[in-house]
């Protein structure tokens, strides 16, 4: 699967897609969950909880590992996907659609500059 040219991406494999002023959606990259294989839990924050940018805001479980999911800006979460909670595999079969995790409000908009774009995130993906 590529990497959609309209999302953000961190070098920790998350994406983010802007879907209005200072709000946006935020999942983990195609690379991230084939890396770490079948997913069976995603722990998230609440609707409210504010996190800086890099910091740990949940955890993606699966039969091989768990890894951190680090926010890609400073933001307040406005919505969690609570499919994830009955149905985390979403992440794997549709992570750049069903299987977002979070939907953010972001309070420093210049950090946007700080995000790679789909062919800066390839060259992190094959290091």
């Amino acid at each position: 699967m590529s990497n959609p040219s309209d999302l953000k991406y961190t070098k920790e494999h998350e994406w983010l897609k802007i879907t209005s002023d200072n709000e946006a959606t935020v999942g983990i990259t195609d690379f991230a969950q084939n890396s770490l294989g079948d997913i069976t839990y995603v722990d998230v924050p609440e609707a409210g909880d504010r996190f800086d940018s890099g910091e740990s805001f949940g955890v993606v479980e699966s039969v091989k590992a768990a890894s951190d999911l680090y926010m890609p800006l400073n933001a307040e979460v406005l919505e969690v996907n609570d499919a994830l909670e009955s149905a985390p595999e979403l992440v794997n079969q549709d992570p750049f659609g069903e299987g977002w995790i979070i939907k953010i409000r972001f309070t420093v908009p210049s950090q946007l500059e700080s995000l790679l774009d789909s062919d800066a995130y390839d060259q992190v993906s094959k290091e």
